[in-house]
């Protein structure tokens, strides 16, 4: 009667796996009740990595090839099982299949505007989106981590947890990359790497290597976007400050004009809010070259004269390039020194 349940067991000779469709991760070989036969052909192909799993135990692992089982090709599963002295009966284990090819375009994105930490302006709320790229690289470790005895495993099932590990690590990419937010924020490749760089050990945590990273899109809070927009001119123009003020009043006259064609009686008080008068507009420029290069006021700016809502107003203006980091604290307590003088 034994003989006759052995003959009539089933014996496995050709483990392999021919991908049906994309987007699956790990793959459990159908085993049954079936038992491998000694000597099967175990193939691996290009982009795959098989696993045996011997009573629980990961036994051996194998990379692409053609593979003759037996006590030389699987010695740690030769180990669990005792086999010595060239035993040679079938034995059971379960086969798992890894695809190690690359999973390109999932997405991740910002449902939410978070808040991150930011050197010069404290905290910022930003919205971000884009994609990355990985594989699988250690199935060991996936397996142990991730996948586990399924049947199958995909990239579908793993989505959401990648997606929340990008989130997460979104503030930490910022500050461990030393660069300020603003220089990020304009330049969406630095952005990207650093969230890269950020992100390739806490991938590497669960088996997979994180192969790019990519930045599609980044907004800013309104007045965080004004901001930029003022680096950005002030870039155009070069540290050159007179010059930095006669492109704010540039931008500023179209609006002046504006309010004297529409006959609005506040003009002089928006021109001057603006620092869109022409007149006042040379003298700022004027007056914060000469401070910044530590000379004395410019004849032309003497030429003029400063009254004192002039002076006052000058003031208020360097306050707010001083708020908005186009100024340092050093150039603000020095030009507003030598501007309070002209009041005495």
């Amino acid at each position: 009667m034994a003989l006759m349940d052995f003959i009539k067991k089933q014996f496995i000779d050709i483990i392999q796996w021919t991908e049906a469709s994309d987007g699956t991760l790990a793959w459990r070989f159908p085993m049954a009740d079936m038992e491998i036969q000694y000597g099967a052909s175990l193939t691996v192909r290009e982009s795959q990595m098989a696993v045996f799993v011997n009573e629980g135990k990961i036994a051996d692992v194998f990379g692409p090839g053609m593979y003759k089982l037996t006590t030389q090709t699987i010695p740690v599963l030769t180990y669990l099982k005792n086999w010595d002295k060239l035993f040679e009966s079938p034995f059971k284990s379960d086969v798992y299949f890894f695809s190690t090819r690359q999973q390109v375009d999932q997405k991740w994105g910002t449902p939410q505007p978070i808040t991150i930490r930011d050197k010069d302006f404290g905290a910022v709320r930003v919205r971000a989106f884009g994609n990355y790229t990985y594989r699988v690289s250690d199935p060991k470790l996936f397996y142990t981590e991730i996948s586990g005895t399924r049947d199958s495993y995909g990239v579908g099932d793993l989505e959401g947890q990648l997606r929340g590990l990008v989130l997460q690590n979104i503030s930490n990419a910022i500050a461990s990359s030393g660069v300020a937010f603003l220089d990020l924020a304009a330049n969406q490749l630095m952005f990207a790497q650093a969230l890269k760089q950020q992100l390739t050990p806490e991938f590497a945590k669960i088996g997979l290597t994180l192969e790019g990273m990519t930045v599609q899109n980044l907004s800013l809070p309104e007045e965080l976007q004004k901001i930029l927009d003022q680096k950005i001119g002030m870039g155009m123009v070069g540290n050159d400050m007179g010059k930095f003020m006669q492109y704010q009043t540039a931008q500023a006259i179209p609006k002046f004009a504006e309010g004297a064609g529409s006959g609005g009686g506040g003009i002089a008080g928006d021109a001057m809010g603006l620092g869109a008068g022409v007149a006042l507009g040379q003298v700022l420029a004027q007056n914060l070259q000469a401070g910044l290069q530590g000379g004395a006021t410019p004849p032309a700016a003497q030429a003029v004269g400063v009254k004192a809502e002039d002076v006052m107003a000058t003031l208020e203006k360097l306050g707010e390039l001083k708020a908005k980091g186009i100024l340092t604290q050093e150039e603000f307590d020095a030009k507003k020194a030598e501007l309070l003088k002209k009041l005495v």
